[in-house]
């Protein structure tokens, strides 16, 4: 069961969560009580395959509403992709998220809540659509497009921020068609996010079927989890001084970790990498938590001045600030460190990052500096072939460029200008 995190007496199922999106308060769901993982599964964890590590992970989530052979196969349909933990240098790890369909560590929770919305949808034959809704910095709106394509009975609406994805991501968002549409905002990620949220609050839009796929839905958000699992069965380690290093915008990926360490996955210490959207790294150093006005750069997708799931992890830690700077360290870095980390570990190690990776990377070199003891795993979100020019500016070299990419070239883009809120609800309400 899950409880909005401003009214704790506001109790839904899982199934009420996943297609409310947004609670009635407008706060986010969370999961009422989180379960240590039993003896018998750590026993059992080296054996265990990833779908069953999967499985006996995300089914303390689901309250026995989705059957077992049911949830089994949406999980092997969720993760049937690799996610390699690679060695680049002396004790650090990069965990590679990029293997799934849309090159991005989004596939994974827009896939699972996909999967579970097909379910629901074709167990309870609902005779009305449903729009997903969902804003986007970049890789959400790829994924979740990706996954809910063709889906019987679901609309995909995606708002994104003009001019400021990637090419390669905005292709990903407007060459679809079929039951997805994108529509271009004018203004940043923070903007496209509140009007989402508004959707959901709007009563002439009540009779609309509307739930977000964005992080703030719990079937997006917890599924994330299974990336630090995976990452230290990949390991092989006993009890070791495990420190990961997220590039966090939204910071449901690094809350998910959060949650995964709640369940009793043994992770020492947690560092938030941003860029100069430093909401977080300021939070922890003072204790007050001030929204910013966002800025533009290099590694888009993290460009967010109000994180909605910062929320989520002062609930893990029950808004006791002592206790969050125990285990989480949050660093910043500007377009120029992080050029000079993609930079620095090719010439070290030929490994190719993308920006957000390389910004991962600086956190998780920079806290080992200070704890030289640890071993450190950074998340590699993002195929660098998703920020081309990014990359191949910094490196002075061109890349390579994957068929499935070259194909998206030759596409079509369609989309939708929206100036504001007024715009959106009037192309909702004539759907």
């Amino acid at each position: 069961m899950y409880s909005s995190i401003g009214n704790k007496k506001n109790v839904v199922s899982f199934k009420k969560a996943l297609f409310k999106g947004l609670a009635p308060d407008k706060s986010l769901y969370f999961p009422i009580e989180v379960k240590k993982l039993s003896n018998d599964f750590w026993k059992n964890f080296k054996k265990m395959d990833t779908f069953s590590l999967a499985y006996n992970v995300l089914k303390n989530y689901i309250n026995n509403e989705i059957p077992k052979e049911s949830l089994f196969n949406i999980i092997k349909k969720t993760i049937d992709f690799d996610f390699p933990t690679v060695l680049v240098d002396k004790n650090l790890y990069s965990l590679e998220l990029f293997h799934g369909p849309t090159m991005a560590f989004k596939d994974v929770g827009a896939k699972f809540m996909s999967g579970c919305m097909d379910y629901f949808i074709k167990a309870g034959n609902l005779n009305h659509k449903i729009t997903v809704i969902v804003a986007t910095s970049g890789d959400t709106g790829g994924a979740v497009a990706n996954s809910f394509l063709g889906v019987d009975g679901v609309d995909v609406v995606i708002l994104y921020p003009k001019g400021r994805v990637s090419e390669i991501q905005e292709l990903q968002l407007t060459t679809l068609g079929n039951n997805v549409s994108a529509l271009e905002i004018d203004g940043y990620f923070d903007k496209c996010q509140e009007m989402v949220k508004k959707t959901f609050i709007d009563k002439d839009l009540n009779e609309k079927l509307l739930t977000s796929a964005n992080s703030i839905n719990i079937a997006r958000w917890i599924p994330q989890m299974l990336y630090y699992f995976i990452a230290y069965k990949n390991l092989n380690r006993e009890k070791s001084n495990l420190v990961v290093s997220v590039p966090s915008g939204n910071f449901g990926n690094l809350c998910a970790g959060m949650l995964a360490k709640k369940m009793g996955l043994p992770i020492n210490h947690f560092v938030a990498s941003t860029n100069e959207n430093d909401t977080v790294p300021k939070f922890m150093k003072s204790g007050e938590y001030k929204k910013q006005k966002t800025i533009s750069t290099i590694t888009n997708a993290m460009d967010v001045g109000d994180p909605s799931n910062f929320v989520r992890i002062l609930n893990i830690y029950n808004d006791d600030f002592k206790n969050l700077k125990k285990e989480l360290t949050a660093y910043k870095f500007s377009d120029k460190e992080t050029i000079l980390g993609i930079q620095e570990l090719y010439h070290k190690s030929k490994y190719l990052l993308d920006p957000h990776g390389a910004t991962a990377y600086l956190g998780l070199k920079k806290y080992l500096n200070n704890n030289p003891k640890g071993i450190g795993i950074f998340l590699e979100t993002a195929h660098p072939i998703k920020f081309l020019d990014t990359v191949e500016n910094a490196l002075n070299k061109k890349i390579n460029i994957l068929k499935n990419i070259l194909k998206l070239k030759k596409k079509k883009k369609t989309k939708i200008g929206i100036k504001d809120y007024k715009q959106l609800k009037s192309f909702l309400l004539s759907r």
